[in-house]
């Protein structure tokens, strides 16, 4: 009865737009309520879902995107993507998904990757030619880039959980990032010489060194994260001060598109930003602590593992089982209540905990951008002016590119988990 009310309070509120944190704490109150388990649990499941010094990075590495979003960092990397790949057909789309994997890897996360670039390149799009679907559709899909190359909040969520090596996850996103992108370019590419959309002209030599130039020092925050930890110089939380740090730097005397007067505002965004993602980090530990009290997930292992053990079905499933949850539900919750259970199945049948970090990721980030409910296929769509009906149309060959990656990531081991063996 208690575990009835729980889902069906939980579906229910999240099907009528309740936020996804108020909807955990509302159904985990109801079973509480009702089993007569002292409210005293609430604090201490959130407390000690909160108690690790891994998660201290996320409000860094918060910091850092924002202070770059405020320091002209957009600009300069749609600058260097143009020149880059501009004067190809559809070069302007092909510039939005190159935006999105050099943008990436500052930001870490696809929503703030959607507003940023969709912002510029959207308009952009549409007033050089583009359809205004396409424009917002790869704007939506490109965005899921981000929190695969590193650095990423999702998996900062997934080493904190299971305690696996940030820094190898970091890595491991890294291949399976550039083929996200690189196989969106080639989709948008198709689609550009089948519609005859525009192309620009070539920048000269001195143009694109140029851009390269004004570009480096944002670019190169990624590999000062990923090298800094991966060569033991600092810890993941250490990594998001020295970055928080730099960005300041960027942003006030290198491409001086922020002021002193702007920090107040940025350091109160962060921390509203930061409260918001631990409360549902807490409240997803309370729901997860229930789920487990009442043997849930091992009931999801052995539905599992009784269709079958063969690792290729397994994962199969487990894809489809993610690929759904996260068409509707937030990735860190999504991640806390499912990814220790589902760990557990996939190792045992012989998955490297690594490797499936990865997949979990990946399939959960294909969910922001699928329809009906894809937050990023939103914030598209906001920005754009389009409908979703229409931009979801618009998103379904990105969502093929995406799910031929996700499977050659599934079951092709070694294109994440090369990296992470040759530095570890």
């Amino acid at each position: 009865m208690e575990v009835t009310l729980l889902f069906v309070s939980f579906f229910t509120l999240l099907f009528i737009g309740v936020p996804i944190a108020i909807t955990l704490g509302i159904s985990s109150l109801l079973y509480l309520v009702t089993s007569g388990i002292p409210l005293t649990i609430v604090p201490q499941k959130m407390y000690s879902g909160l108690d690790s010094f891994v998660l201290l990075c996320v409000p860094g590495f918060i910091l850092a995107g924002n202070l770059m979003n405020s320091g002209n960092i957009t600009d300069q990397i749609i600058r260097l993507s143009n020149a880059m790949v501009g004067h190809i057909r559809g070069g302007l789309g092909l510039a939005n998904v190159a935006g999105s994997m050099l943008f990436g890897g500052v930001s870490g996360t696809a929503v703030a990757d959607t507003a940023s670039i969709g912002s510029v390149m959207i308009p952009g799009m549409k007033k050089n030619g583009y359809d205004g679907p396409f424009a917002a559709a790869v704007t939506a899909a490109s965005s899921t880039i981000g929190p695969i190359i590193p650095p990423s909040l999702p998996m900062i969520i997934v080493g904190t959980l299971t305690g696996l090596s940030v820094g190898q996850l970091f890595l491991a996103g890294a291949v399976p990032g550039l083929l996200l992108g690189f196989g969106m370019m080639i989709t948008v590419y198709i689609l550009a010489i089948k519609r005859n959309y525009p192309k620009g002209e070539r920048v000269s030599f001195k143009e694109l060194l140029s851009a390269f130039k004004s570009s480096s020092g944002a670019i190169s925050l990624t590999f000062l994260i990923l090298f800094g930890i991966v060569g033991g110089f600092f810890t993941p939380t250490e990594a998001s001060i020295v970055a928080s740090f730099y960005a300041v730097v960027l942003g006030l005397y290198v491409y001086k598109g922020l002021k002193f007067k702007d920090l107040p505002k940025i350091l109160l965004s962060t921390a509203i930003t930061s409260a918001s993602l631990m409360v549902l980090v807490g409240l997803a530990n309370v729901f997860g602590w229930i789920l487990t009290s009442e043997k849930i997930p091992q009931m999801i292992s052995n539905l599992i593992l009784g269709i079958s053990e063969n690792p290729i079905i397994v994962l199969l499933i487990i894809n489809l089982l993610l690929l759904f949850v996260g068409t509707f539900m937030e990735t860190i919750a999504a991640l806390i209540i499912l990814f220790p259970t589902l760990l557990g199945v996939a190792v045992g049948v012989g998955v490297d905990p690594i490797h499936f970090g990865i997949i979990a990721v990946l399939n959960l980030m294909i969910g922001l951008s699928t329809p009906p409910v894809g937050v990023c296929l939103f914030v598209a769509s906001s920005i754009s002016g389009i409908s979703m009906e229409k931009v979801s149309k618009a998103i379904i060959p990105f969502i093929i590119c995406n799910l031929i990656v996700l499977m050659l990531v599934t079951y092709i081991p070694e294109l994440s988990l090369w990296l992470p063996k040759f530095f570890f």
